[in-house]
């Protein structure tokens, strides 16, 4: 539900904040360029500070994630690109961020992309500590599949072989 504005400074902040999601809608991770940072879910919030000031409300994946510097200089350089001034990035901690996050569109760029999307919800513990884990292949589909190693390319990811198709793969980890 969108609040209505009662005053114009009210609705001048409604339109800055609506400019500033539709500028974010394209500022993509760094480590997944595939995926913009609404898709992976790390965008919380948007506000007009009193100042005037734009804050940008930001979960990082995952403490100590070596992205975090960059995405959010991303997001400063994109929004000042488009004529916003004095934007800062605000860094929101709780709730952490999770893999359920990630947006549906998100899963199917992961997967059009060549990395298998998060298999289970976080929410579900049973699952996640289930040794195995039903990760399909995203090239063909199928679920046989083998784990090769912990971490792929990246910590937020495991490195998998298709024994159908016979390709590797990344995993996204549930995080």
């Amino acid at each position: 539900m969108i609040a209505m504005a009662n005053t114009p400074q009210q609705a001048e902040a409604q339109d800055v904040i609506a400019r500033a999601y539709q500028v974010l809608e394209a500022v993509t991770d760094p480590e997944i360029p595939v995926l913009t940072l609404m898709d992976l879910g790390v965008i919380r919030s948007i506000e007009v500070f009193d100042d005037g000031a734009l804050g940008i409300g930001v979960s990082p994946t995952y403490s100590g994630c070596p992205a975090t510097r960059v995405i959010h200089a991303s997001i400063v350089e994109a929004l000042e690109h488009e004529g916003f001034q004095h934007v800062k990035v605000v860094e929101v901690l709780s709730p952490p961020w999770t893999s359920d996050w990630i947006s549906a569109a998100g899963h199917d760029k992961l997967r059009e992309y060549g990395i298998a999307p998060p298999a289970e919800s976080v929410s579900n513990v049973r699952g996640l500590l289930s040794r195995d884990l039903a990760i399909a292949c995203p090239r063909c589909s199928s679920t046989s599949t083998q784990k090769l190693s912990e971490f792929g390319s990246t910590p937020c990811k495991a490195h998998y072989r298709c024994i159908s198709c016979l390709e590797p793969f990344d995993y996204f980890k549930c995080l």
